[in-house]
């Protein structure tokens, strides 16, 4: 049997892993000298309590190889597979970690997959593979679907002020301050695994309606496009996504889901985006 490992910038829960059946890492946030688990030791709600009450930037890190040691022992002592699915390894250390601790254990039994991806798209990657494993496909199968699946994810953000990427050096301080100046409102886009600057308005409504008009151009309008919405402090502004995609999106519910602390270290507070598939 086929094991998973997945981690929090899923957006799983402790309680969404424990009824799928897998197993779920945590990724660490650092505030000062005081480090807190984000899957049982802070909310998200807590967590932007405190990052809003902070004088500094917290910082995340990834769960350790010594918390991935363990769960390898148990799975192949029941001779079962492992297959740990982790989030982009241009934006976590979460890869290295599971890669470091599987030295120690047979390589035939540990397969480590950097999905390349984040969000609401990794959880949806999560249940697809589960559900290839209820059917019966073959490792290599899942490993293919899971591979050419990933590479077609789309994220557009929109986020509320530059401070964060400053700080969390995703931009210059140049770039930060005349975005701040200027009011500027920039359009981030996650795509081959990494968050890159796509383009800037000058309102949050021009930001918004450009996001908008480009996941209506880019979108498949297919079940299969799995169109999710995540934000975090900015729920007014994901509802409005959720509204203005109803009748586009091919499916019958859009899920709003809230990003996990690790995320929102580097987006900051106000941060609303929207993933798809583009086939």
């Amino acid at each position: 049997m086929i094991r998973v490992i997945a981690d929090t910038t899923s957006t799983l829960t402790v309680k969404d892993a424990k009824e799928m059946g897998i197993y779920l890492l945590p990724q660490i946030i650092i505030f000062g000298e005081k480090e807190y688990r984000d899957d049982t030791e802070i909310s998200s709600e807590e967590f932007l309590k405190k990052l809003k009450e902070s004088s500094s930037l917290p910082h995340t890190a990834a769960p350790s190889p010594a918390l991935y040691s363990p769960i390898y022992e148990e799975i192949i002592a029941n001779g079962d597979i492992v297959l740990v699915l982790t989030p982009s390894a241009k934006v976590s250390g979460t890869f290295r970690s599971a890669t470091v601790a599987a030295k120690d254990f047979p390589s035939d039994r540990i397969i480590i997959i950097d999905t390349e991806i984040i969000g609401p798209a990794f959880a949806y990657v999560i249940r697809q593979t589960l559900e290839k494993i209820k059917t019966g496909a073959s490792l290599d199968e899942i490993t293919n679907w899971i591979s050419n699946k990933c590479k077609t994810l789309v994220i557009y953000f929109y986020v509320d002020t530059l401070e964060y990427l400053q700080k969390g050096g995703r931009i210059g301080m140049a770039k930060a301050l005349m975005g701040s100046v200027l009011q500027i409102k920039p359009i981030l886009l996650f795509k081959d695994g990494q968050v890159n600057p796509f383009e800037s308005q000058r309102t949050k409504k021009r930001a918004m309606a450009r996001i908008s008009e480009l996941v209506k151009q880019g979108c498949p309008n297919s079940v299969e496009n799995n169109l999710s919405i995540f934000q975090s402090d900015a729920m007014e502004d994901a509802l409005a996504f959720k509204e203005d995609f109803k009748d586009f999106s091919g499916t019958s519910e859009i899920s709003i889901t809230n990003l996990p602390p690790a995320i929102v270290v580097h987006a900051g507070p106000g941060v609303v985006a929207v993933s798809f598939f583009t086939q």
